[in-house]
């Protein structure tokens, strides 16, 4: 009998996306497309036994950073490794597009303050082919891609390109500015984007020192932006807000809510713990609610483990980057660094420093010991806080700065620690579990992309999988079909791809096949393969028996096959054919 498939997965345990149990059942595929799902009699042209094994759609990354990488690699690393087969650009309104020739550097120079990509990667790896967002969008295109991209509209690109430097200096926009930007935006909209972001963090700056150009803009910006959306009927608004002392955070949350109401696209917000008010999270989610008992479609972007940051000697990190005997070896070669810090004498000088300028962030956060943890094998992202860098050298009748010293020289000067930054106030992740079972939150904020020295949080899927619906001890696991409705329809449906997060007939055949009893999260480690050598961490994982993009076996446990079937999205063509 000739073949009716062009690949068939047989007897697998499929986890539609739909948040239903698991059924046996086979998957047949055609065209790219899932033809037909349950006893499937006709034959493939290839065919894969799934029995004992885990069938679930591909996942869905709605909070990335490769605006600048999917112009000049094909692989989105890490992402691609972890059951990702969608990934979204353009988050926290940063980006390369639209933009003029004499501002590029000005972009580069956001990017690399805001999301830590270092400057000579994009000198290096951006070609600077567009000037307009469609420009851009065809650029991507062009690109072969092992992920589907959907890019989203960079609020600070747009404020650049129509401000020029009244923009930079956070002038307020003018009607004839905020006019000229919902035009840009429909524009967008129309080539196919699907939505824009922004941040309003004043945290947010370029590497010159200068808040990005959208923090704390006026409403009426935020608005007409948003309102160019709803020209076209299309697009979904992306939104960071730091929710810091000096902000009127009523306020605030009214203007996110004026923002969805008015425009009548649906709006997502980074939420997430904070120190300075560890309770303010249950407000915010009461708000959301609210708002959508009131037909205002608002969710919060929420991650399933600490937002953390990895420390390190190889990183940018660590206890004593801001210590005065550490600047002389600073811009070292990693092996001579190594070596150098080995010195007894140096190490005797470093332990005893402090910074000279806690107020930088970063200086200021690689001295959290309390907060700092070894991260284990396999990595422990919910540690208890008696095995804190802080308590364990109490314990020891060390300093802490002794501990993370000789801690971090381990693995040839490889070895990385954990700090838990963020949703980690009471020392477990029960605050983290609340928000991510909150009917009106979505799993995102994997930065893939970004913070290339900082996290890799774009391994989060594997942690879902593994910690959430299996490892967890500490507290209660979360259901495996929850989990895979989450990272799969529940993230289409929050960006309006409706062609793909559940396994069904006529959806783009985006699937992975798991063995969820081996599935597991590698160590962090760095990789010097970015455009000019540049370095970025990425972390692996096991489990993965195959990822399949559009029909294609891109992955085969957990190693690329070399396929690039992924391609740039289009909102309005996904519509079209709905």
């Amino acid at each position: 009998m000739d073949a009716q498939y062009d690949l068939v997965i047989r007897n697998g345990s499929i986890l539609d996306g739909s948040g239903k149990d698991a059924f046996m059942g086979d998957v047949a595929i055609a065209e790219g497309r899932i033809g037909a799902v349950g006893v499937v009699e006709g034959r493939g042209r290839a065919e894969i036994d799934a029995a004992g094994l885990t069938v679930t759609p591909g996942f869905i990354d709605i909070h990335t950073h490769y605006d600048g990488h999917v112009t000049w690699e094909e692989r989105s690393v890490p992402s691609g490794e972890h059951g990702v087969t969608t990934v979204v650009t353009g988050n926290c309104g940063v980006g390369f597009a639209p933009v003029r020739a004499p501002d590029r550097d000005r972009l580069v120079s956001l990017m690399a303050g805001v999301e830590d990509i270092p400057e000579v990667v994009m000198t290096e790896g951006l070609r600077w082919n567009w000037e307009s967002f469609p420009e851009y969008m065809d650029a991507v295109a062009e690109q072969r891609h092992d992920v589907d991209v959907a890019v989203m509209l960079p609020h600070a690109a747009l404020r650049v390109f129509v401000m020029g430097d009244r923009a930079v200096v956070r002038e307020p926009a003018t009607e004839a500015d905020i006019a000229e930007m919902r035009k840009l935006t429909r524009e967008a909209i129309r080539a196919g984007a699907i939505g824009v972001g922004t941040s309003r963090a004043l945290q947010h700056k370029a590497i010159t020192g200068e808040s990005v150009s959208t923090a704390r803009v006026g409403r009426d910006e935020l608005i007409g932006i948003a309102k160019g959306m709803s020209d076209e009927g299309r697009g979904v608004f992306q939104l960071l807000n730091d929710f810091q002392e000096g902000q009127a955070i009523e306020e605030e949350f009214a203007l996110m809510r004026d923002i969805a109401a008015e425009s009548g696209r649906p709006l997502s917000y980074t939420l997430h713990q904070k120190a300075a008010d560890p309770e303010g999270w249950r407000d915010m989610l009461r708000k959301t609610q609210q708002a959508n008992d009131d037909g205002i479609t608002m969710r919060a972007q929420v991650i399933g483990r600490p937002t953390g940051v990895l420390v390190g000697f190889e990183l940018t990190v660590h206890p004593f980057v801001g210590c005065p005997s550490y600047q002389p070896i600073a811009k070292l070669p990693f092996a001579e660094r190594i070596a150098a810090l080995r010195d007894p004498a140096l190490r005797a000088k470093l332990v005893k420093e402090e910074p000279i300028d806690m107020s930088q962030v970063g200086i200021a956060v690689g001295r959290a010991f309390k907060r700092m943890f070894e991260l284990g094998t396999p990595p422990n992202y919910e540690p208890d806080p008696e095995t804190s860098i802080a308590k364990r050298a109490e314990a020891a009748g060390v300093s802490p700065a002794e501990l993370a010293y000789d801690l971090m020289l381990e693995e040839d000067g490889h070895a990385i620690l954990f700090l838990a930054a963020q949703d980690y106030e009471y020392g477990d992740l029960e605050v983290t579990r609340a928000m991510l079972e909150d009917p009106n939150s979505l799993l995102g904020l994997g930065d893939g992309g970004a913070h290339c020295g900082v996290i890799c949080d774009a391994s989060f899927p594997t942690h879902m999988l593994a910690f959430w619906a299996r490892d967890r001890k500490r507290g209660p696991t979360l259901p495996l079909p929850w989990v895979v409705n989450a990272l799969t329809a529940q993230a289409a449906a929050a960006i309006g791809l409706t062609d793909r997060g559940t396994i069904a007939p006529g959806q783009i055949a985006d699937i992975n096949i798991i063995d969820v009893d081996r599935i597991q999260l590698g160590q962090p480690e760095v990789r010097y393969d970015l455009p000019a050598g540049g370095r970025r961490i990425v972390q692996g994982a096991t489990g993965y028996v195959a990822t399949i993009k559009s029909g294609v076996v891109t992955y085969r446990n957990g190693e690329p096959s070399g396929a690039m079937p992924g391609k740039l999205l289009r909102a309005h063509e996904l519509a079209a054919a709905a």
